[in-house]
């Protein structure tokens, strides 16, 4: 057996055996580096969790990628363009295109005898995926819609129906603008025209800035009511297989469509909302440094304890020829002992906790305020490896400055007072 090893490990078995300072101390910095490490863990997995939970809400509702014309209307109801487009067949066999449909939107107010409601009325086809409506469904159910014939049918908010009153089967007027060009193509006429829907169903995402604004019917009554034609179409939305290349599949996608569209990343659309969740990453990363300052002045206390506590056995080794980096090694291997057993105890806490809120919820949210009902929680066992390699890294450097204080004990002075 190695000489460093066997004496840490009779310097470990003695502390466990006879009463002495560092005890206490050593149970302190295990303690520490527990803490630390539990509080990264969850951190780092609540941070992602809910970057996550708010991203897929947003992505639900926008897509990720929009394509639309290229034109300088900034407003919700662009140009429209051709449903039939030379580079879809090249869209949908690109490896990260999940899928392709079609929308428009046009802004409207549905009134109802006491209560008015500004919303963004968007028109799906039949091949919309209602995958994230569905989800978030609480009463009625989701569109059907069909080439052939229009539904007026539509899908609205929890808060939209509070705040006007409705429920499924209710019969809501939206008033709507229409801008037609007059005689002098240089001039447009403005009409106002009201259309009558039935509430087919309600859903409820909790994220209110969309949840007030968006709802859905048939693109046909867009259409209708922007006079276009039956191949005409405010734009397509393009769901990725893989978030993590959304930029890279933006530039091919521009690339494929040519220069008389644009396509606009989700993260372009809601530059906002994401540039408030990527403020969550420094967040994060200011409490994973502090915690891993915390656990590692923690380690730096008892290994100090534990030289000054064994000051004569380093005066004999070094009385026996013992270099002082051999003897440093002795208590590094000590400190990576109590280091071990902390990360163990730090890890065990830390994703049980992540597991019993993922799995049970037993942490509840304001929805109004945070968006979700619950604390959301990302496990992601990468992330967790490189926690504990960096803390353990961490903390083992920071141990490597206290522990030159062997090199000041010289023997003289020690054995003069055993």
């Amino acid at each position: 057996m190695n000489t460093e090893f066997f004496i840490a490990r009779r310097i470990i078995r003695g502390r466990r055996g006879q009463k002495k300072i560092s005890q206490p101390t050593a149970r302190i910095a295990i303690a520490g580096v527990a803490i630390g490490l539990t509080v990264m863990i969850l951190t780092l997995s609540i941070v992602q969790g809910f970057q996550l939970s708010i991203r897929d809400k947003v992505e639900g509702f926008n897509s990720d990628i929009q394509i639309s014309n290229l034109d300088n209307n900034n407003s919700y109801e662009p140009s429209p363009i051709l449903r039939q487009q030379p580079f879809l067949t090249e869209l949908n066999k690109m490896p990260d295109v999940k899928h392709v449909q079609v929308f428009a939107t046009k802004n409207g107010i549905i009134k109802t005898k006491t209560e008015n409601e500004g919303v963004l009325v968007k028109g799906v086809g039949s091949d919309y995926d209602w995958t994230f409506i569905k989800s978030n469904i609480i009463k009625g159910g989701v569109l059907s819609i069909k080439d052939s014939g229009t539904s007026s049918d539509i899908v609205i908010s929890n808060s939209t129906a509070l705040a006007l009153g409705a429920d499924t089967g209710s019969k809501l007027l939206v008033y709507f603008v229409t801008r037609t060009k007059g005689a002098d193509s240089a001039h447009f006429n403005v009409e106002q025209r009201v259309k009558a829907f039935h509430v087919k169903g309600i859903y409820h995402t909790g994220l209110e800035e969309f949840d007030r604004q968006i709802v859905f019917t048939d693109i046909a009554q867009i259409q209708n009511l922007n006079f276009w034609g039956h191949d005409q179409v405010g734009g397509f939305e393009v769901l990725s297989k893989d978030f993590s290349n959304i930029d890279t599949l933006e530039d091919n996608i521009k690339n494929c469509i040519g220069v008389n569209l644009n396509a606009q990343s989700i993260k372009e659309i809601n530059e906002p909302m994401f540039s408030w969740l990527k403020l969550q990453n420094t967040n994060a990363a200011i409490i994973i440094v502090l915690m891993a300052v915390v656990s590692a002045i923690a380690m730096i206390s008892a290994l100090i304890v534990l030289i000054l506590e064994n000051t004569n056995m380093i005066g004999l080794l070094k009385a026996l020829g013992s270099r002082n980096v051999n003897i440093q090694k002795i208590f590094l291997i000590d400190g990576a002992y109590l280091i071990f057993w902390g990360m163990f105890i730090g890890n065990f806490i830390g994703v049980s906790m992540c597991l019993i809120q993922e799995n049970f919820k037993v942490i509840p949210l304001d929805q109004a305020t945070y968006y979700v009902p619950y604390v959301p929680v990302h496990f992601d066992l990468i992330n967790i490896i490189m926690l504990n390699a960096c803390t353990f890294v961490v903390c083992m450097l920071m141990l490597i400055l206290p522990s030159f204080i062997i090199s000041r004990i010289t023997p003289v002075r020690t054995l003069r007072y055993s």
